[in-house]
């Protein structure tokens, strides 16, 4: 019973670490220009999930959708709509909102990647 439990334990682990690392690929493209950057993101680790990043410009943009195995970018000249926010990582230069996912997981992504989290007000 006890080796269950542990079992348990550690699959429960290993699953929150996947969500955990969801944002934690560095060495992405380098992000320039103004506006918005609608996508889904996944990389090796976890997704997808619906983000929208900022500031951002359409060359940009079009290189996050083709990161890791992102798809769908939209680039957009205003600000990123908020309405479905799970959560923000701000990494300083910019900020991706999260859309879609878990807040607890993101959140420690968006540690992994060395930005704060600001959750959904």
């Amino acid at each position: 019973m006890k080796s269950i439990r542990i079992l348990g334990a550690a699959l429960l682990a290993m699953a929150s670490i996947n969500v955990a690392m969801a944002g934690a690929h560095t060495g992405g493209p380098e992000i320039t220009g103004e506006g918005a950057c609608t996508f889904v993101q996944e990389n090796m680790f976890a997704g997808p999930f619906d983000v929208c990043q900022e500031p951002v410009g359409a060359d940009s943009c079009a290189s996050l959708g083709e990161t890791d195995d992102n798809a769908n970018a939209t680039h957009s000249d205003g600000a990123c709509a908020t309405d479905k926010l799970v959560g923000t990582c701000d990494v300083g230069t910019s900020k991706v909102h999260y859309l879609s996912g878990d807040a607890d997981g993101l959140e420690i992504g968006c540690g992994f990647q060395g930005g704060d989290w600001i959750p959904a007000s």
